[in-house]
């Protein structure tokens, strides 16, 4: 882990003697950072990699030939083989990746786990966050913005990170969900058994905060008026069942839960979702509208 007290530098991975690409980011044994439910990856069977954000990287990587592609991951717990890094790096494109958070108790706690995996690691009041200006290619923002006060704030700056013809990944709760509802809702005990129970080797449970922007409606919206494009949007559905008996039984009381939710509120907080995707581009036409 390298600090460089607010300048980012671009880094490139060393080959390795057989003239192949190292493949920090993706090997299971040296990659300690969380997968998609927040588990701490260690095991190399599972895929690697999640087709809805790897596929654009690879297609962004391809048209950016001849260079290196630097990433920007904002949040801590992030599942960082889902962008399928690994893969690029094995057939010998340079990626390097910067780990962003904010600067508190619990996110320096998991960064005291996770950084080996980054090329470098920035902490600090994301509203002010030394992003340089058009640096990097990609902003990978996951499971931070429902954590976080001055959502809007916090996106204009990682927005203005981004290269024209960028791409801005989000992966955060759905605020107008049951599984967010009951998020808020649940005493700090509770939330906090949950959080145990389903990320056992991570420190939590994170601040519930989830403001009006943190969902569907308010991530179009920011599109729309900062002039960006949403080329691809997801739902994912809530509490997927997990392969150990006491995640699974878990799994099912969080979806009658928010069954239960969802029927009380006459649909107003859904349960059919509770994570939404999204690959959202930053426009290149230098005459368009530019965060």
């Amino acid at each position: 882990m390298r600090h460089h007290n607010g300048l980012l530098i671009d880094y490139h991975l060393p080959m390795t003697t057989a003239g192949g690409p190292s493949g920090k980011h993706d090997n299971p044994r040296d990659w300690n950072a969380t997968d998609d439910q927040g588990y701490f990856y260690r095991d190399p069977r599972r895929e690697p990699s999640n087709p809805f954000f790897a596929q654009p990287l690879h297609d962004y990587v391809l048209r950016e030939l001849g260079r290196p592609i630097s990433v920007l991951q904002a949040g801590c717990l992030g599942p960082l083989r889902e962008l399928g890094i690994g893969n690029l790096e094995e057939g010998g494109f340079q990626v390097s990746v910067t780990l962003l958070d904010d600067d508190t108790p619990l996110a320096r706690q998991v960064l005291a786990d996770v950084a080996s995996a980054y090329d470098d690691v920035l902490t600090g009041d994301l509203r002010t966050a030394p992003i340089p200006q058009r640096a990097f290619d990609v902003v990978y923002c996951t499971r931070l913005l429902e954590r976080v006060r001055h959502v809007e704030v916090v996106l204009d700056r990682l927005v203005a990170g981004l290269r024209p013809g960028g791409l801005l990944m989000i992966r955060m709760s759905d605020r107008a969900t049951a599984a967010a509802l009951l998020d808020r809702w649940l005493p700090t005990r509770a939330r906090r058994a949950v959080w145990q129970s389903l990320h056992p080797d991570v420190p939590g449970p994170f601040p519930a905060v989830y403001e009006k922007s943190v969902s569907e409606r308010g991530i179009y919206s920011y599109a729309l008026l900062r002039g960006l494009v949403i080329a691809q949007r997801a739902a994912k559905p809530t509490a997927e069942p997990r392969a150990q008996a006491n995640e699974t039984r878990l799994s099912s009381s969080v979806r009658t839960a928010c069954g239960i939710i969802s029927w009380v509120t006459r649909g107003r907080f859904g349960a059919d979702h509770d994570e939404l995707l999204y690959v959202i581009r930053k426009p290149q036409d230098r005459f368009a509208r530019v965060v």
